[in-house]
């Protein structure tokens, strides 16, 4: 069982579903112990990010280092990830 989870928030400037994204990750973070770390993507480290993860546009979460998505977050495919990965260890 893992001690936390790292999640890496890419985002933008006026980005809605950046909000939303953060909000989600505020909900989930109550059940699941979550590091979270939000990089601009206009950065350079937030570009080089986005390209080696496959990120097309803001809002991007990495979990632990590894693509999860893109867009609009899912606060139900964020809350199945991590159970598999809390249970896989």
């Amino acid at each position: 069982m893992t001690d936390r989870f790292d999640i890496t928030l890419l985002t933008q400037d006026d980005c809605a579903f950046c909000a939303d994204a953060q909000r989600v990750l505020d909900r989930v973070g109550a059940e699941f112990p979550l590091q979270v770390k939000e990089i601009a993507l206009a950065t350079d480290e937030g570009r080089a990010l986005a390209t080696t993860a496959g990120v097309l546009f803001a809002p991007g979460v990495l979990i632990d280092g590894e693509p999860f998505s893109y867009g609009r977050l899912s606060e139900r495919k964020l809350r199945r990830a991590l159970e598999k990965r809390r249970t896989n260890g």
